[in-house]
């Protein structure tokens, strides 16, 4: 970790591309300002946690989902209703043999 000492109105430059600046100290609180190009994204830490935790638990979501739905393919059901988890082996099994694309 790099560990400087700034002023108010002193910046940081990172990667030729993103400014910090100190824009203000108040007690043991800094403001700092940032530019960044637009495609650069920029989180408070508690912010960037609560991303990270969503898009884990979206991406569980998306597993399961993806798992009925081969259970029903395999059953011949195009329903989008729950299938019968006693077949999950079935797939896994299915999946598991030399030649399914997978």
């Amino acid at each position: 970790m790099l560990v400087l000492t700034r002023k108010v109105g002193q910046k940081l430059i990172i990667n030729d591309n993103i400014e910090v600046i100190i824009l203000e100290t108040k007690g043991d609180s800094v403001k700092i300002g940032i530019k960044a190009p637009k495609n650069v994204s920029i989180f408070r830490e508690e912010i960037y946690e609560e991303i990270k935790k969503a898009n884990l638990q979206s991406g569980k979501s998306v597993m399961v989902n993806d798992l009925y739905k081969a259970v029903n393919m395999l059953d011949g059901n195009k329903s989008s209703a729950l299938p019968d988890l006693d077949k999950l082996p079935k797939v896994v099994k299915t999946l598991k043999e030399p030649g399914v694309d997978r």
